[in-house]
Protein backbone atom coordinates (compact mmCIF):
# COMPACT_ATOMS: atom_id res chain seq x y z
CA UNK A 1 0.00 0.00 0.00
CA UNK A 2 1.52 3.34 -1.00
CA UNK A 3 1.65 6.12 1.54
CA UNK A 4 -0.51 9.10 0.60
CA UNK A 5 0.78 12.65 0.53
CA UNK A 6 -1.23 13.32 3.68
CA UNK A 7 0.76 10.65 5.48
CA UNK A 8 3.97 12.47 4.70
CA UNK A 9 2.52 15.82 5.73
CA UNK A 10 1.41 14.35 9.02
CA UNK A 11 5.00 13.28 9.56
CA UNK A 12 6.00 16.92 9.41
CA UNK A 13 7.82 16.71 6.08
CA UNK A 14 7.96 19.64 3.69
CA UNK A 15 9.24 17.87 0.58
CA UNK A 16 7.00 17.54 -2.46
CA UNK A 17 4.73 14.49 -2.40
CA UNK A 18 5.53 13.59 -5.98
CA UNK A 19 9.24 13.39 -5.15
CA UNK A 20 8.67 11.29 -2.04
CA UNK A 21 6.47 8.83 -3.86
CA UNK A 22 9.48 7.92 -5.98
CA UNK A 23 11.78 7.47 -3.02
CA UNK A 24 9.56 5.85 -0.41
CA UNK A 25 7.15 2.98 -0.56
CA UNK A 26 5.37 1.39 2.36
CA UNK A 27 4.73 -2.33 2.19
CA UNK A 28 2.14 -3.45 4.70
CA UNK A 29 1.51 -6.32 4.95
CA UNK A 30 4.96 -7.74 4.24
CA UNK A 31 5.69 -9.48 0.95
CA UNK A 32 4.54 -13.06 0.73
CA UNK A 33 7.07 -15.60 1.95
CA UNK A 34 9.52 -16.74 -0.68
CA UNK A 35 9.85 -20.47 -1.32
CA UNK A 36 12.81 -21.75 0.70
CA UNK A 37 15.68 -23.82 -0.60
CA UNK A 38 15.20 -27.51 -1.32
CA UNK A 39 15.25 -29.53 1.93
CA UNK A 40 17.91 -31.85 0.55
CA UNK A 41 20.57 -29.20 0.98
CA UNK A 42 22.91 -29.85 3.88
CA UNK A 43 24.07 -26.93 6.02
CA UNK A 44 27.09 -26.47 8.22
CA UNK A 45 27.68 -24.02 11.07
CA UNK A 46 31.25 -22.97 11.79
CA UNK A 47 31.41 -20.99 15.02
CA UNK A 48 33.87 -18.55 16.52
CA UNK A 49 36.05 -17.77 13.50
CA UNK A 50 38.43 -14.83 14.14
CA UNK A 51 38.35 -12.12 11.49
CA UNK A 52 40.53 -9.30 12.80
CA UNK A 53 44.24 -8.97 12.06
CA UNK A 54 46.73 -10.93 14.12
CA UNK A 55 48.06 -7.64 15.45
CA UNK A 56 44.64 -6.61 16.79
CA UNK A 57 43.90 -10.04 18.27
CA UNK A 58 47.30 -10.36 19.91
CA UNK A 59 47.00 -6.95 21.54
CA UNK A 60 43.57 -7.41 23.14
CA UNK A 61 41.97 -10.24 25.11
CA UNK A 62 38.64 -8.50 24.51
CA UNK A 63 39.17 -8.63 20.75
CA UNK A 64 39.81 -12.36 21.04
CA UNK A 65 36.33 -12.89 22.45
CA UNK A 66 34.43 -10.34 20.34
CA UNK A 67 36.05 -10.23 16.90
CA UNK A 68 34.56 -13.51 15.76
CA UNK A 69 32.03 -14.62 13.18
CA UNK A 70 29.70 -17.58 13.01
CA UNK A 71 29.41 -18.89 9.46
CA UNK A 72 26.35 -20.85 8.37
CA UNK A 73 26.51 -22.17 4.83
CA UNK A 74 25.21 -24.83 2.44
CA UNK A 75 27.46 -27.78 1.71
CA UNK A 76 28.16 -28.85 -1.86
CA UNK A 77 26.46 -25.80 -3.39
CA UNK A 78 28.26 -23.51 -5.82
CA UNK A 79 27.97 -19.73 -6.14
CA UNK A 80 25.43 -19.29 -3.38
CA UNK A 81 24.64 -15.77 -2.06
CA UNK A 82 25.70 -14.70 1.42
CA UNK A 83 24.12 -12.33 3.93
CA UNK A 84 26.39 -10.65 6.48
CA UNK A 85 24.45 -9.73 9.63
CA UNK A 86 25.32 -7.19 12.35
CA UNK A 87 23.37 -7.41 15.61
CA UNK A 88 21.83 -4.42 17.36
CA UNK A 89 22.21 -3.11 20.90
CA UNK A 90 23.16 0.55 20.59
CA UNK A 91 26.88 -0.30 20.08
CA UNK A 92 26.78 -1.23 23.78
CA UNK A 93 25.05 -4.61 23.97
CA UNK A 94 24.14 -7.67 21.93
CA UNK A 95 26.04 -10.62 20.55
CA UNK A 96 26.61 -12.32 17.23
CA UNK A 97 23.92 -14.62 15.93
CA UNK A 98 22.54 -16.29 12.82
CA UNK A 99 18.92 -15.13 12.35
CA UNK A 100 16.69 -18.18 12.03
CA UNK A 101 14.72 -16.44 9.27
CA UNK A 102 17.77 -16.58 7.00
CA UNK A 103 18.46 -20.27 7.48
CA UNK A 104 17.72 -23.06 4.99
CA UNK A 105 17.31 -20.72 2.04
CA UNK A 106 20.33 -21.92 0.09
CA UNK A 107 22.29 -18.91 1.38
CA UNK A 108 25.39 -18.46 3.46
CA UNK A 109 24.94 -16.29 6.57
CA UNK A 110 27.74 -14.62 8.52
CA UNK A 111 26.80 -13.50 12.04
CA UNK A 112 29.27 -10.87 13.22
CA UNK A 113 30.47 -10.09 16.72
CA UNK A 114 32.20 -6.76 17.33
CA UNK A 115 33.69 -4.84 20.23
CA UNK A 116 31.33 -2.65 22.26
CA UNK A 117 31.18 0.57 24.29
CA UNK A 118 32.54 1.34 26.85
CA UNK A 119 35.45 -1.06 26.38
CA UNK A 120 36.16 0.57 23.03
CA UNK A 121 35.08 3.77 21.31
CA UNK A 122 34.46 4.88 17.75
CA UNK A 123 35.56 4.12 15.12
CA UNK A 124 36.43 0.64 16.46
CA UNK A 125 32.86 -0.58 15.92
CA UNK A 126 32.99 0.38 12.25
CA UNK A 127 36.50 -0.99 11.81
CA UNK A 128 35.42 -4.34 13.23
CA UNK A 129 32.36 -4.41 10.97
CA UNK A 130 34.55 -3.72 7.93
CA UNK A 131 37.10 -6.36 8.91
CA UNK A 132 34.37 -8.99 9.26
CA UNK A 133 32.93 -8.09 5.86
CA UNK A 134 36.42 -8.18 4.34
CA UNK A 135 36.89 -11.66 5.82
CA UNK A 136 33.69 -12.70 4.04
CA UNK A 137 34.82 -11.32 0.68
CA UNK A 138 38.19 -13.02 0.96
CA UNK A 139 36.94 -16.40 2.17
CA UNK A 140 33.48 -17.02 0.77
CA UNK A 141 34.79 -18.39 -2.52
CA UNK A 142 36.73 -21.10 -0.67
CA UNK A 143 33.45 -22.41 0.68
CA UNK A 144 31.51 -22.29 -2.60
CA UNK A 145 29.92 -18.86 -2.25
CA UNK A 146 29.92 -16.10 -4.85
CA UNK A 147 31.70 -12.89 -3.72
CA UNK A 148 29.53 -10.94 -6.17
CA UNK A 149 26.46 -11.92 -4.14
CA UNK A 150 27.33 -10.60 -0.70
CA UNK A 151 24.50 -8.68 0.99
CA UNK A 152 24.91 -6.70 4.21
CA UNK A 153 22.19 -6.16 6.78
CA UNK A 154 21.78 -5.36 10.46
CA UNK A 155 19.19 -4.15 12.93
CA UNK A 156 19.40 -0.83 14.84
CA UNK A 157 23.13 -0.36 15.64
CA UNK A 158 23.72 -3.11 13.09
CA UNK A 159 21.81 -1.05 10.55
CA UNK A 160 24.06 1.90 11.31
CA UNK A 161 27.16 -0.25 10.77
CA UNK A 162 25.68 -1.61 7.53
CA UNK A 163 25.25 1.89 6.15
CA UNK A 164 28.59 3.21 7.39
CA UNK A 165 30.78 0.55 5.77
CA UNK A 166 28.80 0.71 2.56
CA UNK A 167 28.79 4.51 2.25
CA UNK A 168 32.23 5.43 3.64
CA UNK A 169 34.55 3.47 1.38
CA UNK A 170 37.65 4.11 3.50
CA UNK A 171 36.98 1.30 6.00
CA UNK A 172 36.85 -1.50 3.44
CA UNK A 173 39.59 0.10 1.35
CA UNK A 174 42.02 -0.65 4.19
CA UNK A 175 41.37 -4.31 3.40
CA UNK A 176 41.65 -3.75 -0.37
CA UNK A 177 37.91 -4.24 -0.81
CA UNK A 178 35.79 -1.87 -2.89
CA UNK A 179 32.58 -1.07 -1.00
CA UNK A 180 30.78 -0.75 -4.32
CA UNK A 181 31.21 -4.50 -4.83
CA UNK A 182 28.63 -5.17 -2.09
CA UNK A 183 25.51 -6.61 -3.73
CA UNK A 184 23.22 -4.45 -1.58
CA UNK A 185 22.90 -2.68 1.77
CA UNK A 186 19.82 -3.45 3.87
CA UNK A 187 19.91 -1.32 7.04
CA UNK A 188 16.99 -2.00 9.37
CA UNK A 189 15.90 0.88 11.63
CA UNK A 190 19.47 2.20 11.66
CA UNK A 191 20.66 5.71 12.50
CA UNK A 192 21.71 7.58 9.39
CA UNK A 193 23.00 10.55 11.35
CA UNK A 194 25.99 10.10 13.67
CA UNK A 195 25.10 7.32 16.10
CA UNK A 196 24.02 8.49 19.55
CA UNK A 197 26.71 6.39 21.28
CA UNK A 198 29.36 8.01 19.09
CA UNK A 199 27.90 11.42 19.97
CA UNK A 200 28.18 10.51 23.65
CA UNK A 201 31.84 9.61 23.16
CA UNK A 202 32.35 12.97 21.47
CA UNK A 203 31.02 14.77 24.55
CA UNK A 204 27.78 15.87 22.88
CA UNK A 205 24.95 16.04 25.41
CA UNK A 206 22.21 15.11 25.52
CA UNK A 207 23.59 12.64 22.99
CA UNK A 208 20.27 10.89 22.58
CA UNK A 209 18.48 14.02 21.40
CA UNK A 210 21.11 16.35 19.94
CA UNK A 211 21.63 15.17 16.34
CA UNK A 212 24.82 15.73 14.40
CA UNK A 213 26.08 14.60 11.02
CA UNK A 214 29.84 14.27 10.82
CA UNK A 215 32.14 11.71 9.21
CA UNK A 216 30.71 9.06 11.54
CA UNK A 217 27.24 9.47 10.07
CA UNK A 218 26.15 7.60 6.92
CA UNK A 219 24.41 10.76 5.68
CA UNK A 220 27.78 12.49 5.48
CA UNK A 221 28.89 9.96 2.84
CA UNK A 222 25.89 9.76 0.48
CA UNK A 223 27.19 9.23 -3.03
CA UNK A 224 25.94 8.30 -6.46
CA UNK A 225 27.91 5.05 -6.83
CA UNK A 226 26.90 3.45 -3.51
CA UNK A 227 25.50 -0.11 -3.61
CA UNK A 228 21.75 -0.61 -3.96
CA UNK A 229 20.22 0.43 -0.64
CA UNK A 230 17.00 -0.81 0.95
CA UNK A 231 16.09 0.90 4.22
CA UNK A 232 13.48 -0.66 6.50
CA UNK A 233 12.01 1.19 9.47
CA UNK A 234 9.08 1.15 11.82
CA UNK A 235 6.22 3.59 11.57
CA UNK A 236 6.14 7.37 11.20
CA UNK A 237 6.51 8.91 14.65
CA UNK A 238 6.50 5.42 16.17
CA UNK A 239 9.95 3.95 15.57
CA UNK A 240 12.65 5.05 18.02
CA UNK A 241 13.80 8.69 17.81
CA UNK A 242 11.85 9.41 14.62
CA UNK A 243 13.89 6.77 12.80
CA UNK A 244 11.48 6.54 9.85
CA UNK A 245 11.75 10.26 9.16
CA UNK A 246 15.54 10.11 9.49
CA UNK A 247 15.77 7.30 6.94
CA UNK A 248 13.46 9.21 4.63
CA UNK A 249 15.92 12.10 4.66
CA UNK A 250 18.75 9.65 3.98
CA UNK A 251 17.14 8.11 0.89
CA UNK A 252 16.07 11.58 -0.26
CA UNK A 253 19.69 12.72 -0.16
CA UNK A 254 20.78 9.58 -2.03
CA UNK A 255 18.34 10.55 -4.76
CA UNK A 256 19.61 14.13 -4.74
CA UNK A 257 23.21 13.04 -5.45
CA UNK A 258 22.11 10.81 -8.33
CA UNK A 259 21.93 7.41 -6.66
CA UNK A 260 19.19 5.44 -8.41
CA UNK A 261 18.79 2.13 -6.57
CA UNK A 262 17.31 3.00 -3.21
CA UNK A 263 14.07 2.37 -1.40
CA UNK A 264 12.57 2.98 2.03
CA UNK A 265 10.02 0.53 3.39
CA UNK A 266 7.94 1.57 6.39
CA UNK A 267 6.30 -1.09 8.55
CA UNK A 268 3.27 0.96 9.50
CA UNK A 269 2.60 1.29 13.22
CA UNK A 270 5.69 -0.69 14.22
CA UNK A 271 7.88 0.49 17.07
CA UNK A 272 11.62 -0.20 17.19
CA UNK A 273 11.32 -3.69 18.64
CA UNK A 274 8.49 -4.77 16.37
CA UNK A 275 10.36 -3.50 13.32
CA UNK A 276 13.32 -5.72 14.22
CA UNK A 277 11.02 -8.73 14.44
CA UNK A 278 8.95 -8.05 11.33
CA UNK A 279 11.71 -6.89 8.99
CA UNK A 280 12.71 -10.34 7.72
CA UNK A 281 10.10 -10.86 4.97
CA UNK A 282 11.19 -7.51 3.55
CA UNK A 283 14.89 -8.40 3.79
CA UNK A 284 14.31 -11.75 2.09
CA UNK A 285 12.10 -10.18 -0.58
CA UNK A 286 14.78 -7.65 -1.49
CA UNK A 287 17.60 -10.20 -1.58
CA UNK A 288 15.55 -12.43 -3.85
CA UNK A 289 14.58 -9.51 -6.09
CA UNK A 290 18.20 -8.36 -6.38
CA UNK A 291 19.43 -11.87 -7.18
CA UNK A 292 16.78 -12.22 -9.87
CA UNK A 293 17.90 -8.94 -11.42
CA UNK A 294 21.51 -10.13 -11.41
CA UNK A 295 20.50 -13.17 -13.44
CA UNK A 296 18.98 -11.10 -16.23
Amino acid sequence: MKISRLSFLSAGLALAGSFLAVVVRAETPAPAAVVVAAPKIEYQLDEGIPYQSEEVIAGSDYAKTQCLVDFYHPVGVKDYPTVVYYHGGGLRNGKRSIPKELKERGWGVVGVGYRLHPKVQHPVYIEDAAAALAWTFKNIGKHGGDPKKIFVTGISAGGYLTAMIGLDKSYLAKHEIDADSIAALIPVTGQMITHQTVRLEQGIEPSRFRPTIDRFGPLYHVRKEAPPTYCITGGWGTDMLMRAEENLYFVSMLKLVGHTQHEHVVIEGADHSRCGKECWPHVIHFVEKTLAAQEK
